[in-house]
This record gives structure tokens, sequence and C-alpha cells, in this order.
């Protein structure tokens, strides 16, 4: 007998929502299985916060529709509040509040008893590593640290889906490292997980399956290994010795296939798409000595999202650690 599909741990059909003359959502699908990560990738003001925020309950779509923990966002508001971790683009813990003081008055506020609440703070607080400084302020924490409580608040209910919005947005790669450690234990414990994230590889480590967004839009989807076969070949990179030869080197690898070769104006490196890998490079280099070019270093390697994103949008997804947008207020793990 065939067993019945898995309903969609998240999924939205169709999301649109405007503010004032920016569209900014624009007809938005997404679907995650459950414990899988989806991400969500794009540029600031792509609609990431806007599509976690219609998502989360915080905010009214103006079209369309979405289903969390398999609960309805506008018609079960409630029962998706329940089921959901929020941890957003930062840290929303009380400053004044020690560590362990934050996740008890998180238990207590999802309507723990004070003994419940003062063991699941516990087990959270080893959980992620804070146990040594569980008893201090808050204000007193690194960054890593305060990310780390944070999606530990967002978790005090063992809800089956998270939601992270750029987790790891002004995080040290210290920081970053555990965060991700944090999200692959979730997984492995059977939660979905919604990431949305500028960086590239963050998605690469992490995601199940990514939409990119732009503008408002769903411009690609799939796998990240789906994604990077959609912009073909491997990269052939290399930087010339004398900058007055980049020209003619631009010409040499403009005749290895169809794609035109990138300059990076800072650093001076070319890059180009290729179909024939090493037989490429053996010849560009062949043909640069017979022009008497000198190369500085060369390498091959295969697409990445960056060349994703590329391609798709025609420029490099730049990821801004600033302050958030104005009008867009942080919100905080377990929907707190």
């Amino acid at each position: 007998m065939t067993s019945p599909p898995t309903r969609p741990a998240i999924r939205a059909e169709g999301l649109t929502k405007r503010f004032g003359k920016k569209q900014a959502l624009n007809g938005v699908d997404l679907e995650a299985a459950p414990g899988t990560v989806l991400g969500v990738l794009g540029p600031n003001g792509a609609g990431k916060t806007t599509t976690v925020r219609v998502l989360s309950t915080l905010l009214r779509p103006d079209g369309g529709r979405a289903w969390m923990a398999g609960h309805d966002v506008l018609a079960a508001p409630e029962a998706v509040r329940r089921d959901l971790g929020l941890s957003g683009q930062y840290a929303a813990v009380d400053e004044k509040l020690s560590g362990r003081e934050n996740l008890y008055l998180v238990a207590r506020l999802y309507g723990f008893g004070r003994h419940a609440a003062r063991r699941r703070a516990g087990q959270l607080l080893s959980d992620f590593d804070l146990e040594d400084a569980a008893d201090l302020p808050s204000k007193t924490y690194s960054g890593g640290m305060r990310r780390r409580l944070d999606l530990a608040g967002a978790l005090v209910a063992r809800p089956p889906v998270v939601v992270l919005d750029e987790p790891t947005t002004g995080l040290d790669p210290r920081g970053r490292a555990d965060t991700w450690q944090a999200v692959r234990s979730l997984v492995a414990e059977g939660t979905t997980v919604l990431l949305t994230t500028q960086y590239l590889e963050e998605a690469d480590q992490l995601a199940d399956a990514i939409v990119v967004i732009e503008s408002g839009t769903v411009v690609a989807r799939g796998s990240a290994a789906q994604l990077k076969a959609r912009v073909g070949g491997e990269r052939l990179s290399l930087t010339v010795a004398e900058p007055r030869h980049r020209s003619t080197a631009t010409e040499i690898l403009a005749t290895l296939g169809d794609h035109l070769p990138d300059l990076d104006q800072r650093t001076g490196r070319l890059t180009v798409a290729t179909d024939h890998g090493a037989q490429s490079l053996e010849y560009a280099l062949s043909c640069l000595r017979l022009a008497g070019i000198a190369v500085q270093d060369v390498g091959l390697a295969p697409p990445t999202l960056d060349d994703v994103f590329l391609s798709l949008t025609g420029r490099p997804i730049a990821p801004d650690a600033a302050a958030p947008p104005r009008g867009v207020a942080a919100v905080g793990g377990g929907g707190r």
C-alpha cells in the first residue's frame, strides 16, 4: 500500500505585498519538506524579510496564501505562532537579564510552569554551549553568544518549524560557524528551517533547496548543485603579471567558448566560464605563452552560487551588515 504524500512544512503560493509605490513581493512561491533547510537567497531589498514577516504572521499579505507547519497563516495565525520559532536579523535579548533569565522568561510566556521553565532554560544553555555565561548579563555576551541565546529562545517550545532571518549577519567567522552547527543540529532532530541569507557560502553549506529572490520575484529554485548546473562549466581564472597585457589576455580567454571573460577591476583577475576544463586551461596558457604574457597565478574551479546569482541578475550579491532598514523592526526568537 502506497503511503500518502508528506505535507510540506512550509508552503507559500503567489504572495504579494506592496508598501506605497514599492512592490515588495510579486507572486512569491516556495515550499519546504519536513526536516529540511530551505534557503531564501537575495540581496538587501529583495523581499526576504517581507516574506519572513508574512510567513510568521507579523505582516498580512495583499494577495496569495501560505501555510506554516500545516496551518494557514491567515486563517489560523495563533496556531502558526504556537508551532513556529523565529529568530530575526538582530538578536532580540534583554541585555539586563542573564542568559538563564532570558530563556526562563520566554518559557514562562509560552505557559511553562516555574520548574519546567527552569529545566528547559538549563537544557538550552547546555545545548548551545552557554552554561559558563548562563548567569552573566547578556550585555556582556559576544555577538556569537547573543545569536546562540536568541536561537535558543526560538526553540524553547520545541517548534516543528524555525525561521532564521539572516542569522549570521555581522558575526565573526567563529560565531557564524557556531550558528551553522546549531542549524545542523536542529535539522538532525527533524526540525524544518527557513533560512534567509545574503551569504552564498551559508546557503551552499546548509540548504537542501534554495529559492533566489530578486525584486520581490523568485528568479530560480533548486538545490545548490542544480542551480550551479544552470550556469554550466567550470571557471577558469587568472591574473597576468603586467596590467598592460589584460586586454590581450581577455581576447585570448574569449576564444575558449561562448562566454565573455569578466574582469575584477579591484584585483585585475580575469574569469571565464568553460565547458572543457583542463583542456581549456592548457590551451589558454599556451596562447598566453606564445603572446609573451606572463601569468601571475591561475586556477580552475566549479561554478559557485555567486556565479549563479551573477548569471541570474547581472550583478554579484553584496552582503551588507549595516543597521536594519527604517520601518522594519528587529524580531526576536520564538515570536517574542
